[in-house]
């Protein structure tokens, strides 16, 4: 049989181009298929596409009898009617008259068949039926796709091939066809340049497959012989249309990644060429999707494109908590057989039979280590993919340690780093590190806290331990001591020696030693000794060689090392000297002076009699002292302890608010003077004005004030209990001064102190965190510093603001010389060109004329 695709002709319209198939009548022909020309506005018809018009068969291939064909119309139980496709007539026939199996003929077959006479009515009828098969044009099977909606889109053609946007059979959810609609679908293929469609339904599709939209197909054609239409038929899946795949990317490399499939188990390579977007916002963890295509034998995603973050879900979370048991932990170094991506498993009782899940690293809530027998709690993991259960959110339960056989150590945080810590033992020597994610609960720890933790080698070092499950503890629970019930009695036979390390002069030499001392005791008749130190001493008493004390044994848990404290003395030897109280004073580098009781003079001290911290140590600290005479017989104290403060200057405190000056300061200001007491005179009109009242260290309401002579004060009047002496007491100096000047972190007020006109305050002096400016009135105290003997202002407050600059008009000379110069006058300044700027690249001059800016008009 010769090709249907010869003998095309091609015509003209005088319109438009039909969008939709068109059907032409030509003369007795039956309707023809048409389509556009890609080349023109024309069209062409095939005519191999006609039925085969005035067809003649005999039955059974001889007979006098003229056959004719048609199509069955009508099909009942025992009879039926044939359209004629010859000419227009309809014939009755019985069912008995069919040459075949009665159960294959249905309506719309193509049969053939003899037309005879009925006997009792004389009307023709079709007798010796027998169905031939329809026309199939061409004889090859044709490749197609599934195509467009025919009412939609007659046919689509982009630089020569066809766009896959194209509808299958529409059926409803339930998969039953559309109501009031044939269930029919397109394809389409091309020929020579032109595309054309074609019908079909179910039936013409090969074994039972729904065909979905830009499928790949091929097919056999056929002509109806009742109305000419070409249909498809014989249709079989080539290849599937290639459909997007979502996933989550799970690595990234320098120019390729791997997304893992939501759709199986698998991981996918893709380049970056591939991902439509902003590479440098990709990252792991986006959710994709994806075509999948082949290259080199391998599949790899092409088509890259961002989802919605939470597009893509891989499983199903339980709402249901389920509790278990660690049963097989994740090693902390993987093995290099190591392939199991889920490599921990926990047995739980779940429902009516136990199961055991499978566990990964991403699997639990925080980063705590596991240990097999923990008692925990999780949720169970179902993969959509490929059904597989695991636990997740997998948390510690607090009775976890009931369960498991680690040993528990206490101990309390002794340094914090940067996500990580170290531990200070109660049974060991050495510190223990920690990192963060090993604390098991959300609070942040602080140093000094007290915990409980397991202590475990260190994976890459077995010689190093580390802490994990790090429990915070109440207050008090840790203990690194254990200190004796019963108290003892003894006699101290060694002084408690301080050591002298604060501010420490550099020309003395090495620093002094702190050396314990030893108490001499009697223990179910073994005579025995012990150490003590200074800070275990109770109410500030410094015992001396022979006295006799009661105390009380302290062991350290980790060394078992014994010594004495909560040390009280019960009796002084005869010998030892009175001791005294006194008030701190002056603090230098490395020694400072003591205000006697009666606040009438000053002691020297050492530091090196100091017993205690020296760093506590503050101005108008209460001491106890005792006196002693050293080289040239000054008088200095020794064995300086510091006690609980007592009452200041005096009991008996005046009401009345004074105002007063400073006649003379005290000798801590001014060492040139002999007296130790400052000294006040009354300035305020009354019955006392010109009175003097002295002050000590105890009398300034700021102790590391340092008051100047002629500054003025406010300050009551007290009694001292001891002597019945007047006494100023609290004294406030009334400072105001004028800021000179204000620099980035510093300023100067113009007040004089010493030899200096100006005094230096610091910014974060400054209260209420104001901004001083040049002239502001302030009130403010002023502190010595001890070590450089330099004073500074503390406590600045601003009173009144200063007025505030003015711009300083340009001298008149200046105005009228700017006024005196023209444009044409030759005597004035000319603006000389001396080297033409040059561009990056070596041009001078502007490439684009420059023009006057208009406003509101943006270029």
């Amino acid at each position: 049989m010769g090709s249907p695709w010869k003998g095309f002709v091609e015509f003209t319209l005088p319109a438009s181009p039909p969008t939709a198939f068109v059907s032409a009548d030509l003369s007795s022909t039956s309707p023809v298929g048409l389509s556009l020309s890609p080349y023109g506005r024309s069209m062409s018809f095939d005519p191999g596409m006609l039925h085969n018009n005035g067809h003649t068969a005999y039955a059974n291939g001889s007979g006098p009898g003229i056959r004719e064909t048609g199509v069955v119309e009508k099909l009942l139980t025992s009879y039926g009617f044939i359209q004629c496709s010859e000419r227009q007539a309809r014939l009755f026939f019985h069912c008995s008259q069919y040459n075949g199996n009665l159960q294959e003929l249905k309506i719309g077959d193509d049969v053939e068949f003899e037309v005879s006479s009925d006997r009792r009515t004389g009307k023709p009828i079709a007798v010796k039926l027998l169905k031939i098969k329809p026309e199939v044009l061409p004889e090859e099977r044709i490749s197609g796709q599934v195509g467009p909606d025919l009412h939609a889109y007659p046919f689509t053609v982009l630089h020569g091939y066809i766009h896959p946007v194209v509808s299958s059979i529409p059926v409803h959810l339930d998969g039953k066809s559309a109501p009031n609609q044939v269930p029919t679908g397109s394809v389409c293929y091309e020929r020579n340049g032109e595309v054309f469609y074609l019908t079909y339904t179910p039936d013409d599709v090969e074994g039972n497959i729904h065909l979905e939209t830009g499928d790949k197909v091929s097919f056999y054609m056929e002509t109806n012989k009742h109305t000419g239409a070409v249909s498809a038929r014989n249709i079989q899946l080539v290849k599937k249309k290639q459909m997007r795949c979502q996933g989550v990317v799970c690595a990234t490399k320098e120019a390729f990644g791997f997304i893992e499939r939501a759709d199986v188990v698998k991981e996918i390579f893709f380049h970056y060429s591939e991902f439509k977007g902003d590479l440098e916002a990709l990252q792991a963890g986006d959710d994709v999707d994806f075509t999948i295509k082949e290259r080199n034998g391998k599949e790899v995603a092409t088509d890259v494109r961002l989802l919605p973050q939470g597009t893509v879900i891989f499983e199903d979370i339980s709402i249901e908590q389920f509790e278990g048991t660690v049963v097989k932990v994740i090693p902390k170094v993987p093995t290099k057989n190591q392939n199991d991506p889920l490599p921990g498993r926990i047995s739980a009782r779940i429902g009516f039979s136990d199961k055991e899940l499978p566990f990964g690293e991403k699997d639990t809530k925080s980063k705590v280590t596991l240990l097999e027998g923990d008692h925990i709690q999780f949720n169970i993991s179902t993969d959509r993919r490929d059904k597989l259960e695991r636990a997740t959110n997998i948390d510690i339960l607090p009775d976890s340690f009931n369960f498991t056989k680690e040993t528990r150590e206490m101990g309390v945080i002794a340094a914090i780093r940067d996500g990580f810590g170290f531990i200070k033992c109660v049974d060991r020597d050495a510190r223990m590190f920690f990192h963060f994610s090993e604390v098991l609960e959300e609070s942040q720890l602080h140093i000094s806290d007290e915990v409980e933790f397991t202590v475990v080698p260190d994976m890459l070092s077995a010689q190093r331990n580390h802490a994990v499950r790090i429990k915070k503890l109440p207050k008090g629970t840790v203990s690194f001591h254990t200190q004796s019930e019963q108290r003892f009695m003894g006699v101290v036979e060694k002084e408690v020696v301080a050591a002298s390390t604060k501010n420490a002069s550099p020309n003395k030499g090495k620093e002094k030693e702190a050396e314990d001392g030893v108490i001499a005791y009697e223990d179910c008749g073994v005579k025995l000794t012990v150490l003590y130190h200074g800070k275990d001493l109770e109410g500030g008493y410094h015992p001396q060689v022979g006295d006799k004390v009661e105390f009380s044994i302290n062991e350290v848990k980790r060394t078992g090392q014994q010594s004495a404290v909560s040390i009280r003395v019960l009796n002084r030897n005869a010998s030892n000297a009175k001791r005294l109280q006194g008030f701190v004073a002056t603090l230098k580098d490395n020694f400072g002076f003591i205000e006697t009781a009666n606040h009438d003079q000053e002691i020297f001290f050492h530091y090196s009699e100091m017993c205690g911290d020296l760093e506590n140590l503050e101005l108008g600290d209460t001491v106890e002292y005792t006196l002693s005479k050293g080289k040239g017989n000054k008088v200095s104290a020794e064995k300086v302890t510091k006690v609980a403060a007592v009452n200041g200057v005096g009991e008996d405190v005046g009401a009345t608010v004074m105002m007063g000056k400073v006649m003379r300061p005290l000798r801590s200001v001014d060492p040139s003077q002999t007296e130790y007491q400052g000294l006040i005179e009354v300035t305020e009109e009354g019955g006392t004005k010109g009175q003097n009242y002295p002050f000590g260290i105890m009398g300034m309401a700021n102790k590391a004030d340092c008051l100047q002579k002629g500054e003025l004060v406010k300050f009551q009047v007290c009694t001292v209990s001891q002597t019945g002496q007047k006494m100023a007491c609290n004294v406030v100096p009334q400072r105001r001064a004028v800021v000179e000047c204000v620099k980035d972190q510093f300023g100067f007020i113009t007040y004089e102190v010493g030899e200096s006109k100006k005094l230096f305050f610091h910014v974060k002096e400054v209260q209420d965190g104001l901004e001083l400016q040049t002239g502001d009135e302030v009130e403010f105290s002023v502190v010595l510093n001890q070590r450089t003997g330099k004073c500074s202002a503390c406590n600045v407050r601003r009173v009144s603001e200063g007025p505030k600059p003015v711009v300083t008009p340009r001298p008149d000379r200046l105005v009228n010389r700017l006024k005196s110069i023209t444009l044409d006058d030759a005597s004035a300044p000319r603006l000389v060109i001396v080297r033409q700027p040059r561009g990056p690249d070596n041009t001078k001059g502007f490439n684009v004329e420059r023009k006057t800016r208009q406003p509101g008009v943006i270029d």
